[in-house]
């Protein structure tokens, strides 16, 4: 953690629902940012597959759900910049303001009508800045609070539900214009929205904040940002021109893309996990609280893995399984994404009063991981008993697909605050900012594996798919539970 107990007492530390004040700048500018993102991603599967009659690009099913999966997976994997970038050169808040300014040039380049040559542009900048932005602005907020401080979980849930409430709204408002009226008018939405959480950020920060997110714990030296600088520039000529060359000739698809951000995907976190480990930086302590920390990472995986479907398979699912038509009324198919933020919102205050009601006698982390997966599971399960009943070739009622949000939603809650919380008390020193990122990545690790799944999804496979992935997630969460105690004391006094 970039911050330590000595400045804590420089940071405002009531005024946002008995929480720091800081709080308020963070929970606003990922409001915002969530927006803009959520937005974005409510219509761009559909924006993909639809006809070019309707506005879309035209392109198969089956390779846009890969897109998308590919997509997500880069926007979280793209977090190892943005937490080295705060870790070496400029600290949590500055890399957060620069990440939010490419977020909405992404999302204006998505606003103007072009090919898939524009689509690639703007995902390349939404990329990089949600790298630089999001494991960042949650490194902030760890930085409000001592380690030993018990609101800590708390507050974090509260964070949880701003990132949910500007989730909940952008389909709803973005999905409908895209749909009803016109994509990019859609995306300019969500270019908006991120220009709003930057304004924020800018004229709350100096008051809030105080010095949360300023530091650079492990900064270079003068000569070390010269051979970084080198290699790096080097880098992103090689890639450029490996690019100019593969692509055009057809050497790089879009299939062959995907499968090397899948693999990607397991060795990015896999390489990280031993460089912490084995550095001369990392004490004992904290090599036993990453052993610790690696089953509970595959447990995320699992769960992102079926999470990160609901704008992918279930979206498909909304949009040409799902009777739209509900007392009357027509449903458009976008709005289904507001489901998980909806739950969210309305029991994010209920598992953040729990913990503290608990308090000490609450359960373990591993225990909470190991929850959130029995729920994850019973989201895809309960997906089977429609096309059990009638077959996969009829329109489904929109309730399964309300169940099925409800409870991977009571899955997150359980794990995914609860993750970021223990990322920041788990971390290494001198990888705080870092450490976060490697959280992030098992999100981005989840989606690349997502690329080659969601390709065999189809309603011929229904009951399979759901089936066979909702199973491996409950037997997962069955082994956690059991092996639980072992990993709190690899935890080294942290719960």
């Amino acid at each position: 953690m970039t911050s330590n107990n000595q400045n804590i007492q420089d940071i405002p530390q009531k005024g946002f629902f008995g929480h720091p004040k800081g709080l308020f700048t963070l929970f606003f500018t990922e409001f915002w940012e969530r927006f803009s993102y959520y937005g974005m991603r409510a219509i761009l599967l559909f924006y993909m597959y639809y006809e070019l009659s309707k506005g879309g690009l035209g392109i198969d099913q089956g390779t846009a759900a890969s897109i998308m999966a590919v997509y997500g997976s880069l926007v979280y994997m793209s977090g190892i910049i943005g937490g080295w970038i705060s870790d070496r050169l400029l600290g949590s808040a500055r890399t957060t303001f620069y990440g939010g300014i490419l977020i909405m040039f992404g999302h204006i380049v998505l606003s103007f009508p072009g090919s898939l040559t524009f689509l690639f542009i703007s995902m390349a900048l939404i990329i990089i800045g949600t790298g630089l932005l999001k494991p960042n602005v949650s490194n902030i907020v760890g930085d409000l609070y001592s380690k030993e401080d018990n609101r800590r979980d708390s507050g974090f849930s509260i964070f949880y539900m701003g990132i949910n409430l500007g989730a909940l709204i952008a389909p709803l408002i973005v999905g409908t214009i895209g749909q009803e009226y016109n994509f990019h008018l859609g995306f300019s939405l969500a270019a908006i929205g991120m220009f709003v959480g930057l304004i924020i950020f800018i004229f709350t920060k100096g008051k809030y904040l105080g010095p949360a997110g300023s530091t650079v714990p492990n900064p270079l030296s003068e000569s070390e940002k010269k051979t970084v600088f080198k290699r790096f520039g080097i880098g992103a000529i090689i890639v450029i021109l490996l690019g100019a060359i593969t692509i055009p000739t057809g050497i790089l698809t879009i299939n062959g893309f995907t499968m090397i951000v899948s693999i990607l995907g397991i060795i990015i976190p896999t390489c990280y996990f031993i460089v912490m480990y084995r550095s001369k930086k990392t004490t004992e302590v904290e090599r036993s609280r990453l052993l610790a920390y690696i089953p509970m990472f595959i447990a995320a995986i699992m769960f992102w893995a079926i999470q990160e479907q609901g704008s992918i398979i279930l979206a498909r699912f909304a949009d040409q399984r799902t009777d739209l038509s509900l007392a009357g009324f027509e449903i458009q198919s976008s709005w289904f994404q507001s489901l998980n933020p909806l739950f969210i919102v309305l029991l994010a205050p209920v598992f953040a009063w729990l913990w503290i009601r608990l308090g000490k006698s609450q359960p373990s982390t591993p225990k909470k991981f190991s929850f959130g997966l029995f729920f994850a599971g019973l989201s895809f399960l309960v997906m089977i008993v429609p096309a059990i009943i009638n077959g996969t070739d009829t329109l489904v009622n929109p309730l399964w697909l309300v169940l099925s949000f409800f409870l991977v939603v009571i899955g997150e809650l359980c794990l995914s605050p609860v993750g970021l919380s223990a990322t920041t008390k788990l971390a290494p020193a001198a990888f705080s900012a870092q450490t976060m990122s490697l959280w992030f990545l098992s999100n981005a690790s989840a989606q690349a594996i997502n690329a080659q799944i969601v390709k065999l999804y189809s309603p011929d496979t229904e009951i399979l798919y759901f089936g066979i992935i909702g199973g491996i997630s409950i037997l997962l969460g069955f082994i956690l539970f059991a092996a639980s105690k072992k990993i709190h004391v690899f935890m080294r006094g942290i719960n």
